[in-house]
């Protein structure tokens, strides 16, 4: 006899996971390093995290915590249970060479050139502070102030809400709907239509994920102390489960040349405005005002709510990219596809399909499935905002400015990585040869005569145009892996020796 899933402890969740804090509109994220293991503990035991429980009126303030590996150790934590943990949050994101090719770290994002997150720059924990306007300073001093005898601040990165990132276009849009009340079946399931509900697995550890089953996570033996503080793990009776409710954090920090990237299309648009602004769109994906270049259909895919249109729709009418290319920043990001070729919803379709004997559908399947590559987006912008006119007339600040990357997935290899070497690095994304992502790529040849720094766009009935030698717009100058625990764990954690 079947149960209904147990409901999702949100009190145990910190509130980054189901919360994006837009209301929240000032921000800093402080990266510290631990002095003192016994004072960090101390402060991580009685830190006034903020839950994943709504609230209204919604908190004033916010307070989130997360520890990379180097973090854990730091704290004392065993090394049999730091070892628990995923490969790559273990090994940091810029400690392998091999891991910093396939991210695209390499040139002027190599690790080395990083102004934190590579060496002895990479963070111990990360306290993430939000707070509804006119209520950062003092939350910041309060913080600080409580740090101190633990912890050196070694970066402090302002970052602020709005509704456009640097360039200059709508942002935070997409996101993947996260089944909250758990109303996925816990099995794999075809999928034979793009599908924005996505299981809570993919996201937080301790639930089932896209393939029925559950991430692998750090595991503990119910001794008295993980018996007390712990959650017991579904999926494994009599063990505690320290990475339940608990995700892991990226975060990447991507300085933007927005005027770079204005005068460079102008050059190629040869100064005409109209031209100029639908190069730009061509390469998004979107419009500067959040429109997508595909028509809206029944994709059950809402988006904000004021403007759920902009949200609704997939790309299985437009195969060969003559709406939106195949290798626009928000194709790449989001292929919207499912686990078969787009086709009819009748058996006939259906079988052929599966068995491999659709030509066109095989044209299609380039792409793996969407649903098992999703990330729960959370970045902020920083810096002082350029127009895209302010760009073009070379008028803007020549200050820093550009993306924090944000995002929680709950498996790094499968979800952050693959998007970014698989889909926004490669060359050959969706069939497409010499290109990577146009606003992201480093523009780095992957071998002797094999450049990457083209973007093409598909012409009805001939070859499509090429705009060769784009110059790279954004630069990592920063970047870690860090686990966001839930707080029961976090409260475990600050107690390990």
């Amino acid at each position: 006899m079947s149960t209904a899933p147990a409901a999702v402890e949100l009190d145990d969740i910190q509130g980054l996971a189901r919360f994006a804090y837009k209301n929240h509109t000032e921000a800093v994220f402080l990266l510290l390093r631990i002095t003192d293991s016994a004072a960090a503990r101390a402060w991580l035991g009685r830190a006034a995290l903020t839950d994943a429980v709504s609230r209204e009126p919604p908190p004033r303030t916010a307070l989130q915590v997360a520890l990379t590996s180097e973090g854990l150790r730091a704290l004392g934590v065993a090394a049999e249970i730091v070892g628990a943990f995923s490969a790559e949050f273990v090994e940091g994101m810029a400690g392998d060479t091999s891991r910093s090719r396939r991210l695209g770290d390499q040139g002027a994002n190599d690790p080395s050139r990083w102004r934190w997150g590579s060496g002895e720059r990479v963070p111990h924990a990360a306290v993430l502070l939000y707070a509804l306007p006119g209520q950062l300073q003092g939350l910041q001093q309060s913080i600080e102030a409580q740090l101190r005898e633990g912890f050196e601040i070694t970066d402090r990165l302002a970052t602020h809400m709005g509704n456009t990132e640097p360039f200059g276009f709508v942002d935070g849009i997409s996101q993947p709907e996260v089944d909250w009340n758990r109303r996925r079946p816990v099995k794999d399931a075809t999928q034979y239509s793009y599908l924005n509900l996505s299981c809570l697995g993919e996201y937080l550890l301790g639930y089932p994920n896209e393939y029925g089953l559950y991430t692998p996570r750090p595991l503990l033996k119910p001794d008295r102390d993980a018996q007390r503080i712990l959650p017991r793990a579904e999926d494994a009776p009599g063990s505690c489960d320290l990475g339940r409710n608990g995700s892991y954090l990226v975060i990447r920090q991507l300085r933007q040349d927005v005027s770079g990237f204005w005068q460079a299309l102008d050059r190629y648009a040869r100064g005409e405005a109209s031209a100029r602004e639908q190069l730009a769109s061509a390469m998004v994906g979107r419009r500067l005002d959040g429109q997508p270049l595909m028509a809206s259909t029944s994709v059950d895919a809402p988006g904000s709510d004021a403007q759920p249109s902009l949200n609704t729709f997939d790309y299985s009418a437009d195969p060969q990219g003559l709406r939106c290319p195949l290798g626009a920043h928000i194709r790449r990001t989001n292929p919207r596809n499912a686990d078969l070729p787009p086709g009819g919803s009748g058996i006939a379709s259906r079988l052929l399909r599966i068995l491999g004997l659709n030509r066109a559908a095989r044209e299609q399947d380039l792409v793996p499935s969407t649903r098992f590559h999703r990330l729960l987006r959370r970045g902020r912008k920083y810096g002082v905002a350029v127009t895209p006119a302010q760009a073009l007339a070379g008028t803007g600040a020549a200050e820093d400015l550009g993306l924090h990357f944000v995002c929680l997935n709950a498996n790094i290899q499968r979800q952050f990585e693959f998007l970014q070497s698989a889909w926004l690095m490669s060359a050959k994304f969706d069939g497409l040869r010499a290109e990577s992502d146009p606003l992201l790529g480093n523009r780095l040849p992957l071998a002797p005569g094999v450049p990457t720094d083209r973007f093409t766009l598909p012409q009805a009935g001939g070859p499509g145009r090429s705009l060769a030698g784009l110059p790279q717009f954004v630069t990592v100058v920063g970047g870690a892996y860090f686990f966001l625990p839930g707080i029961r764990a976090l409260r475990f954690l600050s107690g390990a020796r």
